[in-house]
């Protein structure tokens, strides 16, 4: 038996509507107490699943909300339980109040992620896909949104079960052996167990690589901009962000401090962070501020490096240039509308990084930057493809320990071990891969797991 929790389901902020979640044995006795019909004589707890009513919460005497209640009788449900939904006026004093009332007349607040652990611990779905519920919610950017979409649907659970299904066919048949070897011959089973293996370790090993993608999809791109002052490095954080966020001047040294936004190009997701011009100054608090900038520059997935066309390249510029030589960065050739003091030849001529002709004035580069993201970081293939990107830290863990022991098995294969050393590798591939999926983990890390979901979900 479980009992009856409720938690508001929707942002507690004005909107046009609200939602309360109930869901567990006996939700409709609670829904029954606090619900009235426009008419008074209906009996919810009659109603026809999957049904919306129109009616009232109410406790007692005194209404609470107009409302429409949704009724859906498990197993056919989120949870895999009987769940009600309520849906009053979205503000937050009416969103409490019908809440309140549930509580009231037998439900207890939910814990944070516990209708997705109870859709878990219900069979409804696997770990990897409630663990993509929290990325559909917090997806920055279209390509995080349909990578989390395509886990939520299943695309690692198939990825997991198609390899462990193969996986197990051969633990199985290498144990039959050993029990029954007049019936099940391993002479020689290490080339056909090799040729199994060598896929599914290349599988697994593209998956694991794929994390990093994966982690910029769901966070967005750490994108530094560095430059010497008055390069011009505001101007190109206003003209991505499409606004006047960053104080412009003629002065150099205007920025002291690291501005932050988060942008999205193209439906990729950039955390921008406007630092100080980096140079030798005495000023003290222009020294924090060019100190700062070195230090987002070195957590930085990327650095977009602004020169300033107009000026020579100097020692400045080559410091600065000598200080991300081993990061990711693009260099925008700034202020393409002016005369030239530097040309893209130049600093091609230091550097075999990418060079973008970029004009804040004339909204040049944009196009041919979007593009070098999607080369740099995703190899260009940045899509809608079928690819899996992997996003979740704890299934990046769980493929590295199965690929490490798929390679064991390949070593004990190439050694020349006896076919019984195969299996204690194979089964911790197995089981490694079924972590990942919730096939054998501990209710202490479902629990850990599902603590991080915001209540209501």
């Amino acid at each position: 038996m479980t009992d009856v929790i409720a938690a508001v389901s929707t942002a507690l902020s004005p909107s046009g509507i609200g939602i309360v979640r109930m869901t567990g044995e006996g939700v409709m006795d609670v829904l029954y107490k606090i619900y009235r019909s426009k008419t008074g004589r209906k009996d919810i707890r009659k109603a026809v699943s999957h049904t919306i009513h129109y009616g009232y919460v109410v406790d007692e005497d005194r209404t609470i909300d107009e409302v429409l209640v949704m009724w859906m009788k498990g197993p056919r449900t989120y949870t895999g339980e009987d769940t009600v939904e309520i849906n009053c006026h979205g503000g937050v004093l009416a969103v409490r109040r019908v809440l309140d009332t549930a509580l009231k007349y037998g439900a207890r607040p939910a814990e944070p992620g516990e209708f997705s652990k109870r859709a878990f611990l219900n069979g409804k779905m696997d770990l990897s896909e409630a663990e993509a519920v929290m990325d559909v919610i917090r997806a920055g950017s279209e390509y995080a949104l349909h990578n989390s979409l395509r886990q939520l649907r299943g695309s690692v659970r198939q990825a997991v079960m198609d390899m462990r299904k193969q996986i197990l066919y051969h633990i199985a048949y290498i144990e039959s052996a050993l029990d029954d070897p007049e019936h099940f011959s391993i002479e020689g089973y290490g080339e056909t167990l090799s040729k199994v293996l060598v896929p599914i370790g290349e599988q697994i090993r593209r998956l694991t690589e794929s994390f990093d993608d994966g982690r910029l999809l769901r966070e967005g791109i750490r994108t530094v901009i560095l430059g010497k002052p008055n390069a011009g490095k505001s101007s190109v954080l206003n003209m991505l962000l499409g606004e006047d966020r960053a104080i412009v001047t003629d002065i150099a040294g205007t920025t002291r401090d690291v501005l932050e936004e988060q942008i999205m190009l193209k439906g990729i997701s950039l955390r921008l962070a406007d630092t100080a011009g980096i140079r030798d100054t005495d000023n003290p608090v222009e020294q924090i501020g060019v100190e700062k900038a070195r230090q987002y520059a070195m957590q930085a997935d990327l650095i977009l490096f602004v020169l300033d066309s107009s000026l020579p390249f100097d020692e400045d510029d080559m410091q600065i240039l000598d200080s991300v030589r081993d990061k990711n960065y693009i260099i925008l050739l700034n202020k393409i509308d002016l005369a030239p003091g530097i040309t893209q030849e130049d600093v091609r001529a230091k550097t075999d990084r990418p060079v973008i002709l970029f004009s804040t004035k004339e909204g040049r580069g944009l196009v041919e930057l979007e593009e070098m993201l999607k080369e740099m970081f995703f190899s260009g293939e940045l899509s809608f493809q079928e690819k899996i990107y992997i996003t979740n830290s704890r299934h990046k863990q769980e493929f590295a320990e199965a690929e490490k022991c798929i390679r064991l098995v390949m070593e004990s294969i190439d050694g020349g071990m006896p076919e019984d050393f195969y299996f204690i590798d194979l089964m911790g591939a197995y089981e490694h891969l079924g972590n990942i999926i919730g096939e054998s983990v501990g209710e202490d890390l479902v629990n850990e797991i599902f603590s991080k979901f915001c209540v209501g979900k």
